[in-house]
């Protein structure tokens, strides 16, 4: 997709805009409190309630549920708002109106409105010890006051992490979304599935209504119980929707849905992999619940052209042909199974070759274990953030899995594609690659390969 010329002077100055909110402290660095973007969000004149909202949490599926549900919502001629993280290439992707990423001058705009505001809080928080307002935070107040000013029907709102103190969270959803729940970021939102999913369910608010995918029994337990503490109606996969047929297609695959208030049969969704279909599922379900209180379908060839349009940058992503490259953002164990599983499941390869840079604080060796039987050789390298894993104990990790003839290390990335490609097409025989690891490295190899849209 073409994107405008943006002119030089106003992209230098957006430029100068997202450094100076990129340095604040990173994303990852969650402060567990609402005060701050609250605080904003009042003297603004709450904007975030200018609009009505689905919230969409989880551990994995996140980005791709958020824009299939806005895809539909979008199909059904609602003006839509989208809020996902992280980003691939530009921080103006996270918010998009329509479906596309914010234009340089609205951003521009809407910052000039609110950094006076953002100043004020942030002064009166430093007062207190607490500091600056985060990036995330930061950015949850842009998106939240775009949607206002464009003005949007929906917006469609990806947590960063977690819930409960998730910025998203002054939001209140008219939908709650939660997709798989499992172990990941668990500094921040602790080290088992019921801690988790403590912090996630925070999202569900009073009167709302809460679409689940299929969990962990004690992950649909404690869902089942806040639902009934707040007053909030469930629905769950398998219980109350399901996908009834599932058929590999060139391009992705058809599926036939079985919805909360609808059925949806042979409707193609151009993304790969089982786990995808699911979140489709999710999506469909969570747009009956937002149109009609989950108690009237909607019109089949609306759920036909809304999925068939989708599209999920960086998520098994076909980025070259001729070998064919894919990268794909999986970054935690259940990503890597669910790559595994659709690796399988939509390519064969005589011969595949993964190129892996993982985050240091990430379970490598489970990422690689996971990984080892869908792979004949693996390239470890390094991707751009600084919390990348150093190469050579990547290495040494993978070569305990692999097995050491079955390993390449190559600290650079450039170099790393060029050794994977040189794998893959040894025998001639049809080989592919799959970039992976964390979407820092999936952004990379897009990049260094010129694909840049998102």
């Amino acid at each position: 997709m073409n994107r405008p010329t943006v002119d030089p002077a106003l992209a230098g100055r957006l430029r100068e805009i997202e450094g100076e909110i990129l340095g604040r402290a990173p994303e990852h660095d969650v402060v567990p409190t609402l005060e701050r973007v609250a605080a904003v969000m009042e003297l603004l004149g709450d904007p975030h309630r200018a609009f009505r909202v689905i919230h969409v949490t989880g551990t994995n599926g996140k980005t791709s549920t958020t824009r299939i549900i806005e895809s539909l919502c979008r199909e059904h001629g609602l003006r839509t708002g989208r809020f996902t993280s992280p980003h691939l290439h530009s921080m103006t992707e996270r918010i998009a109106i329509d479906g596309e990423p914010v234009g340089a001058q609205v951003l521009l705009d809407t910052w000039a409105e609110i950094a006076p505001i953002i100043d004020i809080v942030d002064v009166r928080s430093a007062e207190t010890g607490a500091g600056r307002m985060t990036f995330f935070e930061v950015l949850v107040v842009l998106a939240f006051a775009i949607f206002a000013d464009a003005p949007v029907d929906v917006a469609v709102v990806e947590v960063g992490m977690g819930g409960t103190w998730d910025a998203t969270n002054v939001a209140d959803g008219d939908v709650a979304v939660l997709t798989p729940i499992d172990i990941d970021h668990t500094r921040f939102l602790g080290s088992s599935v019921e801690a988790i999913a403590t912090e996630k369910v925070g999202i569900i608010k009073a009167g709302a209504v809460a679409l689940t995918s299929v969990q962990h029994q004690e992950v649909a337990d404690l869902v089942a119980d806040h639902c009934e503490r707040v007053g909030a109606r469930r629905y769950a996969a398998e219980e109350d929707f399901a996908v009834t047929a599932r058929e590999v297609a060139v391009g992705g695959q058809l599926l036939s849905l079985r919805g909360i208030a609808g059925e949806y049969p042979e409707v193609f969704l151009p993304l790969h992999g089982e786990h995808q279909s699911n979140n489709a599922l999710l999506a469909v379900a969570a747009v009956e619940a937002f149109l009609g209180g989950a108690q009237r379908p909607l019109d089949p060839e609306v759920v036909r052209a809304g999925l068939a349009a989708v599209t999920s940058p960086g998520r098994l992503e076909v980025v070259r042909r001729s070998p064919t490259i894919l990268v794909d953002a999986a970054h935690n164990p259940h990503g890597a199974a669910a790559l595994r599983e659709a690796l399988a499941d939509a390519f064969s390869f005589a011969r595949l070759v993964g190129i892996v840079a993982i985050f240091q604080d990430k379970d490598a060796a489970t990422i690689l274990e996971l990984l080892e039987p869908a792979l004949d050789h693996v390239v470890v390298t390094r991707n751009t953030s600084p919390r990348s894993m150093n190469p050579a104990l990547l290495g040494e990790i993978a070569s305990e899995i692999f097995g050491s003839d079955r390993v390449s290390v190559v600290p650079a990335l450039p170099d790393a594609i060029e050794e994977a490609l040189a794998l893959a097409e040894q025998d001639g025989l049809g080989g592919g690659v799959i970039a992976t690891g964390s979407i820092v490295t999936a952004a990379d190899v897009r990049a260094l390969l010129g694909v840049t849209d998102a």
